[in-house]
């Protein structure tokens, strides 16, 4: 029998962007996909009333329950929520529509911004053995992203290559401030990841290297082309990995997730 050995908690970051149609879930699945493939065992919780990430992992919507919402406002336990998808080490609480009415459902309760927090630290957490937590955010700032920046260690931020992207950025980052003055003072930004780039694109050049001047060190050197493979691939109910594993769009997020990994290593895993 396998004897696992965590020498940390699990890394959770938000992966976050109230601007729609960036990216956000993409990433988020292949992230997870490409952690996976270099060894870690990850749970992607689907925080978005759409539940993009669940569809894009093959759970049909009859299969999400319990899902999100009931780990958040019934409070339901994490093992109950939890499910196996089609992908070894790839774990998922799926997210369904019932998440589009949480903001009003948790409006008078008290610990609202803390309830996804506590939920992801249940000691039942641990069986898991995780070495990532992803979290996708709805695309908005509304109660659900707030209380996955409070459970959060670290946000990613996926950025389209487009005129205004920096503009749209303003005020993410302004929520990130006040959430690290109220209620998590340890959450950092993990960085920025520019999506849907065309390297033909004179125009996208020019904003990644507006972007990289302005945010230096914080921008991957990882970068998501605007790839078909990338866009066919949630039809499949596959990551881009598993559905063209030698598409461009593969590259780049092996790439990502090797400069995640590199800041934040797995937890050894020995048999006895």
């Amino acid at each position: 029998m396998p004897d696992i050995a965590r020498s940390t908690e699990p890394r959770i970051i938000a992966i976050a962007n109230q601007k729609g149609g960036v990216g956000k879930t993409t990433t988020t699945i292949n992230l997870a996909a490409g952690l996976v493939g270099l060894g870690a065992r990850v749970l992607l919780v689907d925080l978005d009333p759409q539940g993009n990430a669940s569809t894009g992992l093959g759970i049909a919507a009859d299969k999400r329950n319990p899902s999100t919402y009931d780990l958040l406002v019934e409070e339901a336990a994490i093992a109950d929520v939890v499910q196996k998808t089609a992908f070894t080490d790839l774990l998922i609480c799926p997210g369904n529509s019932d998440l589009a009415s949480a903001d009003i459902d948790l409006v008078a309760n008290e610990k609202r911004r803390f309830l996804l927090h506590d939920a992801l630290r249940q000691p039942a957490i641990d069986a898991l053995a995780l070495d990532y937590i992803l979290i996708d955010c709805p695309p908005s700032l509304s109660l659900l992203t707030v209380n996955a920046l409070v459970a959060s260690h670290s946000v990613l931020i996926p950025l389209q290559a487009e005129f205004f992207a920096l503009e749209g950025l303003s005020q993410l980052m302004l929520t990130i401030r006040k959430v690290r003055q109220s209620a998590n003072p340890a959450l950092r930004t993990e960085g920025v990841v520019i999506t849907m780039f065309d390297g033909r694109n004179r125009l996208c050049h020019q904003v990644e290297q507006d972007v990289r001047d302005t945010l230096g060190d914080l921008v991957f050197k990882a970068v998501i082309p605007r790839n078909v493979r990338v866009s066919e691939a949630p039809s499949h109910a596959l990551p881009v990995l598993q559905y063209d594993p030698n598409s461009k769009g593969s590259e780049a997020y092996r790439n990502l997730s090797a400069e995640i990994a590199a800041r934040h290593p797995i937890a050894v895993r020995s048999i006895k």
